[in-house]
C-alpha cells in the first residue's frame, strides 16, 4: 500500500474560462514535458451519505491501464490550501478492497460499518497534465530543493443527473518547504487569471447530486476568505445567483475587519472590485486572494 502514514499538502486553483490556455504559455512549463492522462474516477458512500458526513472519499480511478484504490481524509486548511491524509493503492480491477479499506484509521470506528453499504455515488472524468517542478525551475530562494506537482485538470463532475465543469490547477508539495507552493502559486497568478479554491472535487459532487451547498459562519479574517472562497465554488456549480451575492458579501465583511493589519486590508480592499460580474477571477483578484491567503496562514501558524 502507498503513503502508510500519508500527508497530502496542496494548493488547489480555480481556473477562469481562459485560464488552462494562458497556463499553458507560461514559459515556466516549457522547461519540461508534461504527463497527459485520461482519468475516469468513481467515488463511493453509503445511499445515506455516511463518508460524505465525514468528509471522507473513497474513490476508484482507472489511469493507463491500471485501477488505484484511494481514501482521502477532510483537508484541513483555507484559502485554496490544504493538509489531509491520503492513502493510495493498486488494485485488480473496478472492485473495493473492502479488506483493506477496514485496516485503515479512518474505518476503525463508526464507519465500520458501513462499508459493505458502500456503492458509486459520482463520477469525476477529465484529462490530467501533469509537471514535475523542482527549485531550479522557480526563482524564489525559498523554493530551492522544493519538488512540486503540478497537475492541470480540465472536464467534469456528473453526479446525481447534474454536470458541472472540472477546471483547475493543483499544486502538491513532494518535498521542500510549504513555502514553495505559495511562491509557485504567486508566480502563476502574474499571468494567469484564478482564485483559490475550497472545494475537493469529491464534495463537489455530493453538492451537486443533493442540490445542497452550505456555507459556515465567519468571524476572523480568515474565516470570511474561506466563506467567499467556498461561496464562489457554489455559484459556479449551483450557478445561483444568492451564492455569488453571498462570496461578495463575504469579501465586503473581510475587508473591513479590524484584526486586519494596514497591509493586509489593502489587499482584502482589492478583491471586490478584482472579481468579475459573472464571479470569474482576473489576475488581480488571484494575486491579491492568495497573498492574503498566505499571511493569514502564517498569522494562524505563528498563535
Amino acid at each position: 500500500m502507498k503513503n502508510p502514514n500519508p500527508m497530502e499538502v496542496e494548493l488547489k486553483l480555480a481556473l477562469a474560462p481562459a485560464g488552462p490556455s494562458t497556463l499553458l504559455e507560461q514559459p515556466l512549463l516549457s522547461t519540461t514535458s508534461a504527463r497527459q492522462q485520461t482519468l475516469a474516477n468513481s467515488y463511493f458512500d453509503t445511499p445515506e451519505g455516511d463518508l460524505a458526513k465525514a468528509r471522507i472519499a473513497v474513490r476508484l480511478r482507472q489511469v493507463d491501464g491500471i485501477v488505484l484504490l484511494t481514501v482521502k481524509t477532510a483537508g484541513q486548511g483555507g484559502g485554496g490550501l490544504s493538509q489531509r491524509q491520503e492513502w493510495e493503492w493498486q488494485v485488480p480491477g473496478p472492485a473495493l478492497d473492502l479488506a483493506a479499506l477496514a485496516k485503515l484509521p479512518p474505518f476503525q470506528g463508526e464507519l465500520a460499518d458501513v462499508l459493505p453499504a458502500l456503492t458509486p455515488q459520482l463520477r469525476t472524468d477529465f484529462s490530467r497534465r501533469s509537471w514535475q517542478l523542482t527549485g531550479l525551475a522557480m526563482p524564489d530562494a525559498t523554493s530551492q530543493g522544493s519538488h512540486i506537482e503540478l497537475v492541470l485538470d480540465e472536464g467534469e463532475i456528473i453526479s446525481g443527473g447534474y454536470r458541472t465543469p472540472i477546471r483547475e490547477v493543483e499544486l502538491e508539495l513532494k518535498d521542500g518547504d510549504p513555502e514553495s507552493l505559495w511562491t509557485l502559486a504567486l508566480q502563476l497568478a502574474e499571468q494567469v487569471p484564478l482564485r483559490p479554491s475550497d472545494s475537493s472535487k469529491a464534495a463537489r459532487g455530493n453538492a451537486l447530486s443533493a442540490q445542497c451547498w452550505l456555507l459556515p459562519t465567519a468571524h476572523s479574517p480568515a474565516e470570511w476568505l474561506h466563506r467567499a472562497t467556498l461561496a464562489l465554488d457554489a455559484y459556479h456549480d449551483s450557478q445561483q445567483a444568492a451564492f455569488l451575492s453571498d462570496a461578495q458579501a463575504a469579501l465586503r465583511q473581510l475587508a473591513e475587519h479590524p484584526a486586519l493589519d494596514e497591509s493586509a486590508r489593502a489587499f482584502a480592499q482589492a478583491l471586490p472590485s478584482a472579481l468579475q460580474a459573472n464571479g470569474q477571477p482576473t489576475a488581480d483578484y488571484g494575486k491579491a486572494a492568495l497573498t492574503l491567503a498566505h499571511r493569514l496562514t502564517l498569522q494562524t501558524a505563528l498563535r
